[in-house]
């Protein structure tokens, strides 16, 4: 089992981002962070190894239409949690299909933290059977 798990966290609040930051680190995750769709970007050099990405679909910085089209891409080999307002989500939920999507509010925390664990779980059972094969 991986001993580490490396999150992407991308959200423009920066105390959102420091609320979720103390959250996931003390759940033992190493935690990036990004406040805008630029830093987002910069991670995806190839040279990043991240295992997860949290965001908010309001970040930022970056043009829409992109941005949506990147997390598709992304999306094939990266777990996609979308942390962020119904009002936001709801005119892309078609188009990301399989990311799941955690309404922002004050008790939000408690559930992003049960869904990036079990997204993990699967995420180390996936590698460890494609290793064995």
């Amino acid at each position: 089992m991986k001993e580490e798990f490396t999150i992407l966290l991308a959200d423009r609040n920066p105390h959102v981002r420091d609320l979720m930051f103390r959250e996931l680190r003390a759940e033992g995750y190493k935690i990036l962070l990004a406040r805008n769709g630029m830093e987002i970007l910069k991670f995806d050099d190839g040279h990043t190894n991240i295992d997860l990405l949290i965001v908010d679909l309001a970040i930022p910085d970056i043009e829409q239409a992109s941005f949506i089209s990147w997390l598709k891409s992304r999306m094939l080999s990266l777990p996609l949690i979308v942390h962020s307002f119904s009002s936001d989500y709801e005119a892309y939920a078609q188009t990301l299909g399989s990311a799941v999507f955690i309404e922002k509010n004050e008790n939000s925390i408690e559930q992003l933290k049960k869904v990036v664990s079990n997204l993990l779980k699967q995420r180390d059972g996936v590698v460890h059977i494609l290793k064995q094969n």
